[in-house]
């Protein structure tokens, strides 16, 4: 009997000990960001030990840095159960809370941290620093009940807004129509690190939300035989790197239609510049440069990862707050001649939705958290057959024969859709029916991904993929603008 006790505790220091060698070996992969094999390893090194709560604690932290905030989330609540004096599961929760917009879920953690460590300096910072978006979102909820809310357009008054003598940057003629000539000096003076007038920022949105709001939720273009059209996905802020693209792929032009599938902001820190010429654009050419929106064209995702802060910082609060209401005019998907089907995120938590479903959805809102508009905007795919709880943490996973009914109903061939960074830039996958594309080069500085994007020729619909490579931008670094306990969450 006790040969048998002393065999299984041998067993066990064995299992410990080779635990803790692959947590070393996701340690050196985390360090150089190698984010998979991290998990990977954390994970097989809670597979020999599951008891021991720092594991769940990494490989929580390696999954916020991949954007699973549902597994973070989920890991960082195994890690208390193991040890509830696990200081850093607090701080892993409250920040997988924060990325989920569950601010009161967060407050509660840090409340925990600063009553364990009551002359903690970081953790009092961070309490704060929730408990004020907490009051702040209590407060928004309470003017939104109002049912009177104004749009910002109403209490603008542009005309009266006077450009100095001494700005030299480019301006809108009289008449505020976009040119050319006005986009290419705008793309030139924002790639110098300069600020377009606000008077001309504000006549690009209060054009662009006329424009957009009279758009359908489901865009439909048909394609002809000669034409060929350019599919971009998330940008992130990435200014530079979207140079990079009319460089290599040419301006936009009724010869040269361009879609770009969502989260134009956030992360990178020239989002404002990127949605200014993404917005100016649109307007020189509304019926062949398209923009579908993303699940970072909303206000909680904004207020955390950086585009608020950095309106506020470039303009004014008023600014952000008309940013967003146009962003909840941006079309949600976009069939290319009835085949192709375009979104950010991905397909639905449920089977049996339709096109005319999408056509019928009421947009002009922040997106619920359930339902086809929420799944449009956050799904991913997955590799095997059916659906599963979502790594977000919002929204599913859908499998190849979720696509394939979906497809079938529907009498598509394919859907495109973006959400997720690809280290090529795009991924094929559910047999070749579901397809990613990604063109934010070395996401965040420190990915080392490929960005691609799609042409799609009207005669064949086939996609032809094209990969480039990061640019270097002026020493802003990512996330500058983001809330403050989203960059200390991250550590």
């Amino acid at each position: 009997m006790a040969g048998a006790a002393d065999c299984g505790s041998v067993k066990m220091a064995e299992a410990e000990r080779s635990a803790e060698t692959l947590k070393e070996k996701a340690n050196n992969y985390f360090k150089e960001k190698d984010y998979e094999n991290a998990i990977k390893y954390y994970s097989e090194a809670v597979e020999l030990n599951p008891d021991n709560a720092i594991y769940y604690g990494n490989r929580s932290l390696a999954y916020l840095r991949t954007e699973c905030y549902g597994y973070a989330l989920a890991d960082a609540t195994l890690a208390l159960e193991l040890d509830k004096n696990y200081i850093k599961g607090y701080y892993r929760r409250a920040t997988s809370n924060m990325a989920l917009g569950k601010f009161k879920a967060a407050l509660k953690d840090y409340e925990t941290v600063v009553k364990v460590r009551p002359n903690d300096k970081d953790a009092k910072l961070k309490y704060q620093e929730c408990s004020k978006i907490v009051k702040q979102k209590a407060f928004e909820r309470a003017i939104a009940s109002d049912e009177l809310k104004r749009s910002v357009v109403d209490s603008l008054d542009i005309e009266s807004m006077t450009i100095e003598e001494d700005y030299s940057g480019p301006k809108l003629d009289e008449g505020g129509k976009i040119t050319m000539k006005f986009m290419k000096e705008m793309m030139s003076w924002f790639k110098g690190q300069k600020k377009l007038h606000r008077k001309c920022a504000y006549q690009i949105l209060v054009q662009v939300k006329e424009l957009l709001s009279k758009l359908p939720s489901l865009v439909e273009i048909t394609l002809k035989e000669t034409e060929t059209i350019t599919i971009c996905g998330d940008t992130h802020g990435q200014f530079y790197d979207l140079l990079n693209i009319f460089e290599l792929n040419g301006l936009p032009s009724e010869t040269n239609p361009y879609l770009f599938n969502g989260d134009f902001v956030d992360r990178g820190s020239f989002s404002v510049e990127v949605i200014l010429t993404l917005f100016g654009f649109k307007l020189l050419f509304p019926d062949c440069f398209y923009l579908l929106r993303g699940n970072h064209e909303t206000d909680n995702m904004n207020q955390m990862y950086g585009f608020e802060g950095e309106v506020k910082a470039k303009y004014t609060a008023q600014m952000f707050e008309l940013f967003s209401e146009v962003f909840q005019w941006l079309p949600l998907a976009q069939s290319i001649n009835g085949k192709v089907l375009v979104m950010h995120g991905g397909l639905f938590s449920e089977d049996g939705v339709t096109l005319d479903d999408l056509r019928k959805i009421n947009r002009n809102r922040q997106p619920p958290d359930s339902g086809p508009m929420c799944d449009l905007l956050w799904s991913d795919p997955q590799a095997p057959d059916g659906r599963s709880v979502s790594k977000r943490g919002v929204s599913c996973q859908f499998g190849p024969d979720v696509t394939k009914r979906f497809l079938e109903q529907n009498q598509l061939d394919y859907i495109i859709r973006s959400h997720e960074m690809k280290s090529e830039g795009y991924e094929v996958t559910h047999n070749g029916q579901c397809i990613t594309v990604f063109s934010a080069p070395n996401y965040c500085d420190q990915m080392g991904n490929k960005g691609a994007y799609i042409h799609l020729r009207g005669s064949d619909l086939k996609p032809e993929f094209h990969q480039f490579t990061a640019v270097p931008h002026p020493n802003v670094q990512p996330m500058a603008y983001a809330n403050s306990l989203m960059q200390m969450g991250m550590m």
